[in-house]
């Protein structure tokens, strides 16, 4: 069944999560809107935080992504800018920001939608305002993590990541598994002291450039995982997958790490008893909590990840 949703039914949802008809349908229904919000708690600000409220009373820990992506003007990426500082902003009037050991609260940073796709000067203009959100996370005592893209983008994400990283030596980086060169780039971070989210990957890229099967990405995500255990950074083990989160305990223990030198990462409405018996056990647990308009591609992302989740969907348009 694994087999059958990973060869066919997830290709057709990836390829939907970038359909403009589609995205323009599914947006102006009412039933979809209600099903997306148990992935995305809102669209506005005060939504996003009245449910880490919640969160961070069950001990949780946070990383907020203002959803958008792939712009392509200026003026969106200054928008996308002034909306994380507004986030900051109200996070700095939290009780609960911290400026040394592990914060508990984080923005998430999708470098596209900060006009790394321009034209001109892109990559430019998207570490001048990556710099502007990472200055002012450092003043409310918030941590900033720069998202992974799809293939095309890496090695730029890469290069703005380690030129934020000298001004900002708290930054954490994405890496994504099914990616062939991952074990590489943790290599590199794992040696230089980077917090890094190790995900799986949520794109549908060729298999020139990414592992296909579920097995082998299983399999590099572990191999991956081990070698940010035994270097000197931070990992953050972003996984809801049982066989992963079994595995770390052993990989942590091996590698003399404590509670505080490694984190949990799940996302925001998946395995929410997980997560909290993750947390009540002792464990740094960060829930990854997107909000506002643009939700529909992360929608479709989070519906090809797990036939449970496309299950929970269809479930709901029946009811």
């Amino acid at each position: 069944m694994a087999g059958l949703f990973a060869h066919t039914v997830r290709p057709v949802m990836l390829a939907a999560s970038r359909a403009d008809r589609l995205r323009r349908t599914v947006e102006h229904s009412p039933v979809t809107r209600r099903v997306v919000r148990r992935f995305v708690p809102g669209d506005s600000l005060d939504d996003v935080l009245e449910s880490i409220a919640g969160l961070r009373d069950s001990g949780r820990c946070i990383s907020i992504d203002y959803l958008g992506e792939n712009v392509t003007h200026a003026d969106d990426a200054d928008a996308t800018v002034r909306a994380y500082l507004h986030l900051l902003d109200a996070l700095g009037r939290r009780c609960d920001t911290a400026r040394d050991g592990v914060r508990p609260l984080e923005v998430s940073l999708k470098l596209s939608a900060l006009g790394q796709a321009l034209d001109r000067d892109g990559q430019k203009i998207a570490l001048d305002n990556a710099r502007i959100i990472c200055e002012r996370a450092e003043q409310v005592g918030a941590w900033v993590t720069v998202d992974a893209e799809d293939h095309t983008t890496t090695d730029s994400t890469l290069s703005v990541s380690g030129d934020l990283r000298v001004d900002f030596p708290w930054l954490g980086t994405v890496l994504q598994a099914y990616m062939r060169r991952t074990l590489g780039d943790c290599e590199e971070l794992a040696t230089v002291g980077a917090r890094v989210r190790l995900c799986k990957g949520a794109y549908d890229e060729p298999v020139s450039v990414a592992y296909r099967a579920d097995a082998e990405v299983t399999d590099s995500y572990l191999r991956c995982l081990a070698v940010l255990m035994a270097g000197s950074g931070y990992p953050m083990v972003a996984s809801h997958d049982p066989e992963i989160i079994d595995a770390v305990p052993g990989m942590a223990h091996e590698s003399g790490r404590g509670a505080d030198d490694f984190e949990y990462q799940m996302l925001y409405g998946i395995r929410d008893d997980e997560q909290r018996q993750l947390a009540d056990a002792g464990n740094h647990v960060r829930v990854y909590v997107p909000f506002g308009t643009q939700w529909y591609g992360y929608f479709m992302r989070r519906l090809a990840e797990r036939p449970a989740n496309l299950g929970f969907f269809l479930r709901a348009l029946m009811n």
